[in-house]
């Protein structure tokens, strides 16, 4: 696949023309699953700076994050294209690190929202998810003290599966319980494959602790399984869970109050700035090695403001 790859770009053209520039230029976005809700959301953002830069923005992608093979050959029909530049989220850093370094012999390469083994990119853009772990911690102790006086007792950490982000943002929530609230007890850590039901079930066995008063749910899949287990068993009052991103299924889980509150990225933030730093990059502009972006705490109290408006419903069409 690899040879193929760069096999097809070498056939198309050996270099970015002055040309490509000086007309429309093409700057594909290639993302994990075009049908979530979180990458529609950078499509989004990738669209409107399309718009806002005079750049034409193919919006590419596997349908299913897994699927690795699916965006390798993706990468390779955005090269057909000729781009002058390529904004990719890889699904996986070491199957898309020799795929993305064939692609940088032709084009400028931006990194967004997660890291590949490659060392080519003009850029990387990404959420800080240890600061947004620690955002979790400080969210979670606000809402077991609003209930309980104290920030105190026993907690759980939830994860649908292990590695890349959910182990940083459970670095930072670890980090800033030992910092700030040495009364918390992780009294419970459960890592699941990925699967909806084992979700499910890792969330029931956290809520049967009839001593705990917290749950941090560190990615989007093990959020709702903690939310939708909070709201049949009506326990959202003594059981406080911070989640982590959004989909409209979650925000009403947390406007019913079966969640206390979600650290939120601005993935529609990421496309945008992706596609403006691949086109500086282009045109031979100094660009940032690394962007970190920041998650924003979202509660019941402060979903209606527009700041967090922009990030629990961004306009995706």
């Amino acid at each position: 696949m690899q040879k193929v790859l760069a096999a097809a770009a070498a056939c198309l053209f050996a270099s970015t023309s002055v040309s490509a520039l000086a007309a429309q230029p093409t700057i594909p976005i290639i993302v994990k699953d075009t049908t979530a809700f979180y990458w529609k959301a950078m499509l989004a953002g990738a669209r409107k700076a399309g718009k806002d830069l005079n750049v034409n923005v193919p919006e590419l992608g596997a349908q299913n994050e897994k699927d690795v093979k699916a965006e390798v050959s993706t990468l390779r029909d955005a090269l057909v294209q000729k781009p002058i530049a390529i904004v990719i989220a890889p699904s996986d850093p070491n199957e898309l690190a020799k795929p993305i370094e064939d692609a940088a012999k032709w084009a400028k390469i931006v990194d967004v929202d997660s890291p590949a083994d490659a060392k080519v990119f003009s850029a990387q853009i990404m959420t800080d998810n240890v600061a947004a772990g620690r955002l979790a911690a400080d969210g979670l102790a606000d809402a077991i003290k609003e209930k309980y006086g104290k920030a105190e007792g026993e907690i759980a950490l939830i994860a649908s599966a292990a590695g890349g982000a959910t182990d940083q943002r459970a670095k930072g929530f670890k980090d800033e319980l030992a910092a700030k609230y040495p009364d918390f007890k992780i009294a419970m850590e459960k890592i699941g494959d990925g699967q909806a039901a084992n979700d499910a079930k890792n969330a029931a066995d956290a809520l049967a602790d009839a001593n705990l008063r917290g749950v941090f749910a560190s990615d989007i899949e093990a959020t709702e399984a903690v939310g939708q287990a909070l709201a049949e068993t009506k326990k959202a009052d003594a059981i406080k869970a911070i989640g982590f991103d959004s989909d409209p299924k979650i925000v009403k889980l947390l406007q019913e109050g079966s969640l206390a509150g979600l650290v939120v990225e601005d993935p529609f933030k990421m496309g945008y700035d992706g596609v403006r730093i691949a086109l500086a990059a282009a045109k031979g502009e100094q660009t940032p090695a690394m962007v970190a972006m920041n998650a924003e705490l979202v509660t019941k109290a402060n979903m209606d403001s527009p700041r967090a408006q922009e990030l629990i419903n961004p306009k995706i069409k």
